[in-house]
């Protein structure tokens, strides 16, 4: 019962930072998915794989998982590359590729 301590990344769908303030504590899986033979529904007979604890920081997650005796691997952030772009730049002289419809 391996637990991860991790900051989640942005969503991929909106260009905003939400939810990605607080370090979650979620369990690794101790079993595989499969699927109901009648429904096609997927289940599992993990339990654990249910919680998840959400900290305002890295050590109180740490804390935590330490004060309860559950193994734990932190996973650190990545810092994301930002890339400034003006829509004026689509239309620089000095473009790499000239801008053509």
């Amino acid at each position: 019962m391996l637990a991860r301590i991790f900051r989640p990344s942005k969503s991929a769908m909106q260009s905003g930072v939400a939810n990605t303030v607080e370090w979650v504590l979620e369990f690794e899986p101790a079993s595989a998915r499969i699927a109901d033979p009648l429904m096609g529904w997927t289940s599992s007979t993990d339990m654990d794989g249910q919680i998840r604890l959400s900290f305002d920081s890295r050590e109180r997650a740490v804390a935590y998982a330490q004060a309860h005796g559950i193994p734990f691997q932190v996973i650190e952030p990545q810092q994301s590359k930002k890339i400034i772009k003006a829509y004026a730049d689509n239309f620089a002289p000095g473009r790499r590729q000239p801008w053509t419809h």
